[in-house]
């Protein structure tokens, strides 16, 4: 009784798809246009196959027979393969053949749609197991409603999704399938390839680029679940949007599908005005996704070059500091050697020398200081014109600061006598004091990180008063080397505004 049911449901509808195209083809034969004729057979053939199914059908007895899940099958797939194709190609006849055909025949044409969209809903009715309720009658109506106010709705806004051409992929082991998808998505402009496996579909995705996927469910090799989850467990591939394609009505399937990373899901056959906006939806959903990456790399290199731009200004400490949010940095350090180096015969060089070549010098020697800086552990606090000033034992406490300092004199000191490349040799006069300073960060434009306080000034002074290609150092300085001390020529001096100190010119 229960296939008796099915077949009372189904066999007129395909019986009757069957007589009006085999009317419609004979009539294109004699008549034409003939262009209409491969499409037309493509229907006849998929009619056929229909009924053939069907009276396989009914060669299942009954369910309890053990063959429950063949018919299964047969209802919620198999059928809707030749169904899909004379829909389909139904459809792109009336589209393609609108002006050529004679209106009757259009009008066949038309009765082949209607009847398969009325077999798909007794199928559907079959699966479901019982009539509509008297709910469901109102729901056509209803749902037509909303669809009303929707067209309204996107019709009287701009359009938020511009369509563009994608490269395409179709995977799909049914030949009339692959057909109608690719003339659909080549009508509306996209690049198309088909696959008639995933096997094949891998083999091609070695080497062709595209924008996205369509894949149907069941296939004999490699289902379309599974070729969904080697793409997306390839770095290559994950983020190529798939759209999975089924003739099975299955709310199961569908969350498989998008639990396994499938953008959309779309079910047999296929509505081609859904199909349009939905493919246009994944294209644009997939180049907002290239888009946000690109912005993304960009926004990752612009914080990388402008970290690289505050390190090269302030010292490594200071910007972790500020990246922690501290908002005020201000220290007093108890104990640090100062360093000023400038240049004795720098004014005679610049007055004789082009501005790019002097730029260029000046440029090639502190950047050499600066190397030898880090190479000393010695933080560099800026240059000021033709000088340099440094500090040891600023951000990095250290009992042996003095000795860092003097040793970063001399290294000072030795480039300047390796350089003499163009011609023109530079002299330093280096001098060195040891104390306490206050360190902070100054400034909202062009701030700078900066010490203050008398030695500063005393280490200033000990610079301005020495001796070209020599290293004067303070007492404070000389009594922080300790052990360490070296040769030195002791001299007591009259300092403007600090007044008689005593001083070593290091030999």
């Amino acid at each position: 009784m229960f296939i008796a049911r099915i077949a009372q449901n189904i066999v007129d509808p395909a019986q009757a798809i069957l007589g009006y195209q085999e009317l419609i083809t004979e009539e294109v034969r004699e008549a034409g246009p003939s262009d209409a004729l491969p499409d037309l057979e493509r229907i006849l053939s998929a009619a056929r196959e229909l009924n053939t199914l069907i009276k396989r059908l009914l060669d299942i007895e009954t369910p309890e027979s053990g063959k429950a899940p063949s018919l299964d099958r047969l209802l919620r797939h198999d059928l809707r393969t030749p169904l899909n194709a004379i829909l389909g190609y139904s459809e792109m006849l009336i589209e393609d053949f609108a002006d050529t055909l004679p209106a009757r025949l259009l009008e066949d044409v038309s009765k082949v749609i209607r009847e398969s969209r009325n077999l798909l809903a007794q199928i559907d009715e079959t699966l479901d197991g019982s009539p509509p309720d008297a709910d469901q009658e109102f729901q056509p109506k209803f749902d037509g409603t909303i669809a009303a106010d929707l067209a309204r709705t996107m019709a009287t806004r701009s359009s938020a999704v511009t369509e563009r051409a994608g490269r395409i992929l179709i995977v799909d082991d049914t030949a009339s399938n692959r057909d109608l998808l690719s003339r659909r998505l080549r009508r509306d402009g996209h690049t198309v390839v088909a696959a008639s496996s995933g096997q094949e579909a891998i083999r091609i995705f070695d080497q062709q680029e595209f924008d996205l996927v369509l894949a149907d469910i069941l296939m004999p090799d490699m289902n379309g679940i599974e070729l969904l989850g080697q793409l997306k467990s390839d770095r290559h591939f994950r983020e190529i949007p798939v759209v999975m394609i089924s003739g099975l009505k299955d709310d199961d399937a569908v969350a498989r599908c998008i639990e396994a990373g499938a953008e959309d899901y779309l079910r047999k056959p296929i509505n081609p005005v859904l199909f349009k906006a939905r493919i246009a939806a994944c294209l644009e959903r997939r180049r907002w996704r290239t888009l946000e990456k690109q912005y993304l790399a960009q926004i990752e290199f612009e914080k990388e070059r402008a970290n690289a731009l505050l390190h090269a200004i302030l010292p490594k400490q200071v910007v972790k500091r500020l990246a922690d949010g501290e908002e005020v940095i201000a220290d007093r350090i108890d104990m640090v050697t100062i360093i000023f180096a400038d240049i004795v015969n720098f004014t005679e060089f610049a007055a004789r020398t082009p501005a790019a070549a002097l730029v260029r010098r000046l440029g090639d020697l502190f950047s050499r200081f600066d190397e030898l800086a880090d190479q000393y552990g010695i933080e560099k606090i800026k240059t000021i014109g033709d000088a340099y000033m440094a500090a040891s034992g600023l951000l990095d406490p250290r009992v042996d600061h003095a000795v860092a300092g003097v040793a970063f004199a001399k290294a000072l000191l030795a480039e300047m006598s390796g350089r003499v490349d163009d011609g023109s040799a530079l002299t330093l006069r280096i001098g060195i004091h040891s104390g306490p300073v206050i360190a902070g960060l100054i400034g909202r434009k062009r701030f700078v990180y900066d010490v203050w306080g008398h030695t500063v000034n005393v280490a200033s002074r000990m610079e301005s008063c020495g001796a070209p290609g020599q290293i004067q150092i303070s007492q404070a300085t000389f009594d922080a080397i300790g052990e360490w001390r070296m040769p030195a020529r002791r001299e007591i001096i009259n300092i403007r505004g600090i007044g008689r100190c005593t001083t070593y010119l290091l030999e």
